[in-house]
């Protein structure tokens, strides 16, 4: 896998980690600074980065998985033609 996509992949995955854990904080202890509303609507936003964030690098893995077989298939019919005379 290229180095930038691993990175990419590897920032998703932080980011995830970081809004899953303030959308806890904000869950456990966001009643006594926020309102009814506002607090269900930053405890879903930051719940709903997390699970962007952690669906995205499975998304780029399956695609890039895809791509990497597409080449493979392509490869293997350029050495399987004949040779044009």
């Amino acid at each position: 896998m290229d180095d930038k996509l691993r990175k990419r992949i590897t920032m998703f995955y932080i980011a995830g980690v970081v809004n899953l854990f303030i959308g806890i904080y904000v869950a456990l202890a966001g009643r006594s600074f926020l309102n009814g509303d506002q607090y269900t609507t930053v405890v879903l936003f930051f719940l709903g980065f997390a699970a962007v964030d952690f669906y995205f690098p499975e998304m780029l893995k399956k695609k890039w998985r895809n791509d990497m077989q597409k080449l493979e298939e392509q490869r293997r019919q350029l050495n399987t033609k004949p040779p044009q005379a």
